[in-house]
């Protein structure tokens, strides 16, 4: 049996169970809480730099998801069908170009998707991987059909790229939750005008996204409820999207020049941890690249981390009871609701002009965690002995986590991650900063950035400092027009004859913001758990009719 073959997935918190790659994206959160990762990570073929170097995003995506999705569960022509279509709503025939920026700096744009954001790299596949696993089970059937019901937090860019990625698929519903009056108006209008019938935009009142999320966790911690509604995940938490995302980076190193790729290193704007996971497997699979430098903003719970080895959700010697009472919102317990409600938004998260970046804990951080319990637990034994060692060690700090707000995972934890990561916390002025400096750019020209691509460009030119003879390259993650206050604030002070709606606003943008919106507006979990109920009640004809286009 060949490694392909072999291929399995299993939860960061424990149990003997493996699932197949089937069974890990339609389950999404692992029962106990935890999240998915591969039972190894594959090794690159020998002559992946030359045979690989002349493909296509798509057939390079093939070679590289075919490592982690056996044959036998997805076909590798079906498998290449799937990719083809995902990509086949991009802009740009490179899917993730390059742009340089300076003599030895890059920037990846990642937003020429049909939503304008990197998350589309992702969704797109995954949406079509959902339909591809629910006709496979469902055949002609008519009666006693599987569906999937997902439920996604968003600060506005997971939840277009996923509807989009969703949207008509037979067998699916789609609710996402979004902080209400916390995302952009562009980004409102990208998820509210759709009008497919199983696509329910929903805004949680009081609330942010860490709000958002962990309702979505506590749902998913449900027994019962998932049961009932069969919850299918996309956010980070599902491991297609950071698969899909491993290709991008492998993109980027065959599309700089052959002299530049020597030594090569990643920025990437992040929160919550999942589009620079997606480049430490690229890197342990062997892409060759220096440390990645995870850039954040104000809300800076991962740089702390890197520079103390204490994750924190206050950086305060002890976190106050309020945070507390939030984070154990967060981490739900093993198999139930824990009878917790996230109703508000939470006190510790600042508002900045990166609002993606906006979190009180990074919910994808954990599988990292895994790997460096993995890495640092003593003494050494078989793999299976290393990987309970390991599970056992990330359930205690997750327990110390969810009971003090706060975790010291020591210096042989924060060496371990500091091998392969560094970080730099970039402030706001520092953000509206930068937006001006790639505008007024002369050289390799005028660049119009949103506000989280400014947040890694900073990061980056501190970076460069330490490492000048690098080749730089900054994730871009999102189309200038998705931000526009922070782009506005920037740069109509910076130009008077700048104008927005002449210079950054695609048209296909402008015409939504006057087409109508439908958004059901809840309060709380619970608010969220009676919308689900209703609509599956209606699907099933107990009220009749169709499900209104508000609440």
């Amino acid at each position: 049996m060949s490694e392909q073959q072999e291929m399995r997935y299993f939860s960061t918190r424990g149990g003997k169970e493996t699932l197949s790659f089937e069974e890990a994206v339609l389950t999404g959160l692992a029962p106990n809480g935890g999240l998915y990762i591969p039972t190894h990570i594959p090794a690159l073929p020998a002559d992946w730099q030359t045979a690989w170097s002349s493909l296509s995003f798509s057939d390079l995506s093939h070679k590289i998801l075919s490592l982690y999705i056996p044959a036998s569960v997805i076909p590798s022509s079906d498998l290449k069908g799937l990719i083809d279509a995902s990509y086949s709503t991009f802009r740009d025939e490179k899917t993730t170009p390059l742009r340089q920026t300076a003599e030895n700096e890059y920037v990846m744009e990642l937003w020429h998707g049909p939503t304008w954001a990197f998350k589309d790299v992702a969704l797109q596949f995954l949406g079509n991987l959902f339909a591809f696993f629910l006709k496979r089970r469902n055949g002609e059937k008519e009666e006693g059909r599987e569906a999937l019901t997902v439920v996604g937090a968003t600060s506005g860019d997971t939840g277009s790229a996923a509807i989009y990625g969703l949207r008509s698929k037979p067998d699916v519903s789609i609710f996402m939750l979004y902080p209400d009056n916390r995302v952009s108006p562009i980004q409102l209008a990208q998820m509210a005008t759709i009008p497919d019938e199983n696509v329910h935009v929903v805004a949680v009142e009081n609330s942010d996204f860490d709000t958002c999320q962990s309702i979505v966790k506590t749902l998913f911690s449900d027994p019962t409820f998932n049961a009932t509604h069969r919850l299918g995940a996309v956010n980070s938490i599902n491991w297609a999207r950071i698969l899909a995302q491993i290709v991008y980076y492998f993109s980027a190193y065959f599309q700089l020049p052959e002299d530049k790729r020597d030594k090569v290193q990643f920025v990437v704007p992040t929160g919550n941890f999942g589009d620079i996971l997606a480049g430490w497997f690229a890197k342990k699979m062997g892409l060759p690249m220096g440390e990645l430098v995870v850039a954040t903003n104000e809300n800076d719970i991962l740089e702390r981390f890197f520079r103390t080895g204490r994750y924190a959700a206050e950086d305060a010697e002890d976190v106050t009871e309020e945070t507390k009472e939030q984070v154990k919102e967060m981490i739900p317990a093993q198999g139930s609701s824990d009878g917790k409600q996230a109703t508000k938004a939470h006190s510790g998260v600042k508002e900045t002009h990166s609002p993606a970046m906006d979190i009180l804990l990074s919910s994808n951080f954990e599988r990292l965690l895994y790997y460096l319990a993995e890495e640092t637990c003593l003494p050494e034994g078989s793999a299976e002995e290393m990987r309970v060692k390991a599970q056992e060690t990330l359930n205690g700090w997750m327990g110390q986590m969810k009971k003090d707000g706060k975790v010291d995972m020591g210096s042989k934890v924060r060496e371990a991650g500091s091998r392969d990561f560094w970080a730099e916390r970039v402030s706001d002025q520092q953000t509206v900063e930068e937006i001006k400096r790639y505008y007024a750019r002369k050289e390799f020209g005028s660049y119009v950035v949103d506000p989280h691509t400014a947040v890694g460009l900073a990061a980056q030119t501190r970076s460069a400092k330490k490492s000048p003879s690098s080749t730089w390259i900054t994730l871009a993650t999102a189309h200038p027009a998705k931000f526009s206050s922070a782009v506005e604030l920037a740069l109509s002070s910076a130009s008077p004859s700048f104008n927005f709606d002449r210079d950054v606003l695609p048209d296909s943008l402008a015409e939504l913001m006057g087409m109508e919106k439908r958004i059901y507006k809840v309060q709380g979990e619970q608010g969220v758990r009676e919308l689900i109920e209703k609509v599956a009640r209606e699907k099933k004809g107990e009220k009749g009719g169709k499900a209104a286009g508000s609440i």
